[in-house]
């Protein structure tokens, strides 16, 4: 067993692998969400400070690059299945007949979730989790972390948008639409001050925000301003 999954408290990782679709057919169960939302937050900042510490040269848009290469849906479900997520999580009846178990959108955000819970289960002491995690971005070749880096089309808008407007950010608007509780589908909206730039549509929140980013640069293109 991996030793992300090895837990003091049991029900702690039970409920970090227990996706929604799960709870529906068991009431009384603890779905991972709010575990995902803290999972997410801790993995942008030790991502941040591994690049910050492994590579001093590298220029701070550059890392913001390959931050996001490190924990995007495809690199964060691989880490979900290396370390056997694949055949853990608890999913509902539809999940699994849909693929569920190999998911990237599922197996990205159990990952998430679980990185959470270790957090609170070695009692919120991030000393214990950082090696853990680092030693996964480790297994990601430079090679493939920065081809990677290179087409992100979050980063690539955002640094269009710096370069005309100055200190601006983009900022992505995602709700759910539809779809069920085992594929939620998702729309989001990419503006610049108070302009729609661009939309998305995906089962995944971040894959939503990738599409409107680069629905984002094809207009830019199509109107000659990239």
């Amino acid at each position: 067993m991996h030793e992300l999954l090895n837990f003091n408290d049991g029900n702690l990782l039970l409920q970090a692998l227990t996706h929604r679709s799960y709870v529906n057919e068991h009431p009384g169960e603890k779905h991972n969400e709010r575990l995902e939302f803290l999972g997410d937050a801790l993995l942008t900042f030790i991502s941040g400070e591994y690049l910050y510490t492994r590579y001093p040269d590298i220029a701070e848009d550059e890392m913001t690059r390959r931050r996001s290469a490190l924990v995007d849906e495809k690199q964060l479900a691989k880490f979900g299945y290396d370390i056997g997520l694949s055949s853990q999580m608890r999913l509902g009846r539809g999940a699994r007949q849909d693929g569920g178990f190999q998911s990237p959108n599922l197996l990205s955000s159990t990952f998430e979730s679980v990185v959470g819970a270790y957090y609170l289960d070695c009692d919120r002491n991030i000393e214990k989790i950082r090696p853990i995690i680092q030693d996964l971005f480790d297994s990601v070749p430079p090679a493939i972390m920065e081809i990677r880096s290179n087409v992100d089309s979050k980063n690539r808008l955002q640094e269009w948008v710096q370069a005309k407007f100055g200190s601006v950010l983009p900022k992505y608007i995602t709700e759910r639409i539809g779809g069920q509780d085992h594929a939620p589908e998702y729309l989001a909206k990419v503006f610049v001050g108070e302009q729609i730039y661009g939309y998305g549509k995906a089962r995944g929140k971040k894959e939503a925000e990738k599409q409107a980013a680069e629905d984002a640069l094809s207009n830019l293109k199509k109107q000659g301003l990239i």
